[in-house]
């Protein structure tokens, strides 16, 4: 274990690292950013990536929410891997948004993505 002390520590150079990257954006044909699909990371006890047509993505477990905008992808040049798997879902682009706990209840385009969540036979987020 970690003290609260270290833990702090290690989460302020986490985030003077991270300060400054863009949001990761895949756009292969120049199209305006507003028209690209989102992937959508939140936390809901856990980090969550979950597309605007409710189609569930990944997760990852993070000690704290600030963790999640690298290891869920949501910023440039952070998790190629799951970027590969996002180019599938996505070939024609898509980019990223990060929406807080605190935002979850009146987000009302990842409310949507829950709605169509729930309409996928596949598994859902707890």
């Amino acid at each position: 274990m970690t003290t609260p002390e270290a833990a702090q520590n290690y989460l302020n150079q986490h985030l003077a690292e991270h300060d400054g990257r863009k949001i990761h954006v895949f756009n292969p044909h120049n199209k305006d950013l507003e028209k690209l699909p989102v992937i959508y990371g939140f936390n809901n006890t856990k980090g969550v990536l979950m597309s605007e047509d409710g189609s569930y993505l990944g997760g990852h477990i993070c000690s704290h929410e600030s963790y999640m905008w690298y290891d869920l992808g949501i910023l440039e040049d952070t998790r190629k891997d799951r970027h590969e798997d996002f180019k599938k879902h996505y070939s024609d682009g898509y980019r990223m948004e990060f929406v807080a706990s605190k935002d979850l209840e009146t987000h009302t385009k990842l409310k949507e993505a829950f709605r169509l969540n729930q309409t996928k036979s596949e598994t859902k987020p707890e």
